[in-house]
Order: C-alpha cells, then sequence, then structure tokens
C-alpha cells in the first residue's frame, strides 16, 4: 500500500483534526498503532507539524467521514498518476563521494574472487554501472595498472550480509546449471562464516588409489619365494653317516 507524503507529519493531522482510530491512522500512514498512540499522548513526534492531507490533494474528505462512522473502515490514499511507480525506480546503489574513488578496487577484487558474480549483481553491491565492471573484466580500464583488488565489505561499501546473500544467489544458479564446481569454487560460493568454519577434506580416495598402485607394483617386482623352511634349517643325513664311520 502506498503511503502518503509526510507520514508522521500526516499522522499528527488526523490525530488533532479528526475522531478515526488509532489503528485506522497507523495503516493510512504506515506507521505502527503504538506510535500513533504515542503521538496522541504527546510522546512521539514532538514539534512535528501537522500536514493536511485534504488540502495536500491525499485524501478525500468524505473518506475521513467513512472512516470515523466506521472504526473497521480502511482509508484510501487518493490516486496520483504522478506517483506511479515512484518506489519501483531502480538504480545503481549511491555510494559517497568519498567513497567513490575505492569503487575499482572493489570491483576488481569482486571479479577476482568471485568470478561466478554477474555484472548486475556486482554493480548493486558497490553501486556502478556494466561498462566500468566490463572495463575492469577486460583490463581495459584506464587506470587498471594501478588499481589493487580491496574487500568491498572493508572498504564499507556495501555489508557482508549483502556479500553473502549475492554469492548464495550465484551458487544457486550455478548448481540450477548442472554446472560441476571444484573444491576452491565451493570454498567461493559459500558464505564467509561458513567457508571459514569448514575443515580440510583430506583426499582420501586419491591417496588409497596411489598406495594400491605402489603395492601392485611392488609385488610384481618381488621374486617368487619357494623355500621350504623345513629344508633350510635341517642338515643333510649323509654327512652324519660319515662321521659315524670314521670314528
Amino acid at each position: 500500500m502506498s503511503k502518503p507524503l509526510m507520514a508522521k507529519a500526516t499522522a499528527v493531522w488526523l490525530v488533532d483534526n479528526t475522531t478515526l482510530t488509532f489503528k485506522q491512522v497507523a495503516d493510512f500512514c504506515g506507521l505502527h498503532e503504538l506510535e500513533v498512540q504515542g503521538i496522541a499522548d504527546g510522546d512521539v513526534a514532538t514539534g512535528v507539524k501537522g500536514f493536511d492531507p485534504v488540502a495536500n490533494n491525499q485524501l478525500d474528505q468524505i473518506e475521513i467521514t467513512r472512516g470515523e462512522k466506521d472504526p473497521l473502515y480502511k482509508l484510501k490514499l487518493k490516486f496520483n498518476a504522478a506517483a506511479v511507480g515512484e518506489e519501483k525506480r531502480r538504480g545503481p546503489r549511491y555510494t559517497p563521494l568519498s567513497k567513490r574513488q575505492d569503487r575499482p578496487a572493489a570491483i576488481l577484487w569482486l571479479v577476482k574472487f568471485h568470478p561466478e558474480l554477474s555484472d548486475g549483481a556486482v554493480g548493486k553491491l558497490v553501486g556502478t554501472t556494466k561498462p566500468t565492471i566490463q572495463a575492469i573484466r577486460e583490463r581495459t580500464h584506464w587506470n587498471i595498472n594501478n588499481i589493487q583488488p580491496i574487500d568491498p565489505v572493508a572498504l564499507g561499501l556495501c555489508k557482508q550480509s549483502e556479500l553473502d546473500a549475492a554469492v548464495q544467489v550465484a551458487a544457486r544458479k550455478k548448481a540450477a546449471e548442472g554446472t560441476v564446481m571444484t573444491d576452491d569454487e565451493r570454498r567461493k560460493l559459500v558464505s564467509t562464516e561458513q567457508s571459514l568454519g569448514m575443515a580440510t577434506e583430506p583426499k582420501m580416495s586419491d591417496a588409497l588409489s596411489g598406495l594400491e598402485a605402489f603395492t601392485e607394483v611392488e609385488r610384481e617386482e618381488a621374486p617368487a619365494d619357494y623355500s621350504d623352511a623345513d629344508s633350510f634349517f635341517n642338515l643333510p643325513h649323509g654327512d652324519d653317516d660319515e662321521d659315524e664311520d670314521d670314528n
């Protein structure tokens, strides 16, 4: 539901000039019912001047009349053609002037360590345009030789939760496409906390296969031993007979 302009000031005016319930005012202005009650008690919006929604063409007087007669009635905001699609306006994230010079370094970091992220995802994270991202990907940026990759979270261009969410989306998309991921790629596609908590997995299958191969080679090279232990330790009987005859 669309909200009126200056919602809190509108709520102040409705509380002071109508007999609408707190819930009706809260629903119309997009506030919490307790916040409207605080306005009525003087604890909230102290010093805020009321904003007349009727005089400013946001609400018809007939809506107020209906609401005062029926406590369950919900006020309807007056249609304003100029405000259609205002909340759906999209564009790159706003970046303060003091941090705009850090965006190339953040883009390079994302391109290097998270190549699975699309240009659109990178643009939303650091507030830049696709041509700039493409120039850094292709290393055609005018200052590419002087740019060092820096974590955008460390630069304050985005939050860690936002980066993790973007990486998780890329992970699900890659899994849906059926692309086989390496161990390094799988570590990049998980969140930072999960990656730090993952233990290094020993590659037991490779180690065992190598050991079996070595054993087989050793068996082939070892000479066959057909000696008899009894014949090795027992002396021939002929020598004993000759010694007895001499005596």
